[in-house]
C-alpha cells in the first residue's frame, strides 16, 4: 500500500533577490521534522523552488530510495507562482528558475507520486517562521 507524506514549503528573499533562505516541515506518521537553511543571495521565486528540491532529497534521504517508490507526496506551498508552474498550468518565463525546475522535474521520478498544493500564508506558519528564523541569524552577524 502506498504511503502519503505531506511536506510544507517556503522560502523567502529578503531585497528579492537578496538575502534568501528555505523552511522544510515534514510530517511522517510518528514525527514532525523540521529544517532550514540559508540559500545566499537569491530571488523569493528561487528560494521556493530550493525549498521543494531540499525537501524531496531530505524525504528520500529519511525513507530510502526503495520506499520512495511507493510514497505519495503533497507538498504544500503558499507560491501560487510556483505551484502553477510545476502543475503546467503557468509558463516558466524566468530562464533563472529552468535549471530549478527541472531538478525538481527528475527528483519527482524517484517517487510514487508528487503533488503540489496551494495553501494560504497562514496555513504555513512553521515552515514561514523557519525561514525568518534563518534570515534573522545572518542579519545579527
Amino acid at each position: 500500500m502506498a504511503k502519503k507524506i505531506i511536506i510544507y514549503t517556503d522560502g523567502g528573499s529578503r531585497g528579492n533577490p537578496g538575502k534568501s533562505a528555505l523552511g522544510v516541515v515534514i510530517k511522517l506518521s510518528n514525527s514532525l521534522k523540521t529544517y532550514s537553511k540559508f540559500l545566499g543571495k537569491a530571488t523569493n521565486n528561487e528560494a521556493e523552488y530550493q525549498a521543494v528540491i531540499f525537501a524531496l532529497k531530505k524525504l528520500k534521504s529519511l525513507i530510502s530510495k526503495k520506499q520512495a517508490k511507493n510514497t505519495q507526496v503533497v507538498i504544500k506551498t503558499d507560491s501560487e507562482l510556483m505551484a502553477k508552474q510545476l502543475t503546467g498550468k503557468y509558463k516558466l518565463k524566468d530562464k533563472d528558475l529552468i535549471p530549478l525546475f527541472v531538478e525538481i522535474w527528475n527528483l519527482k521520478q524517484d517517487f510514487l507520486k508528487v503533488e503540489f498544493e496551494i495553501i494560504k500564508r497562514e496555513q504555513n506558519k512553521l515552515a514561514d517562521k523557519l525561514v525568518n528564523q534563518e534570515l534573522d541569524k545572518v542579519s545579527q552577524i
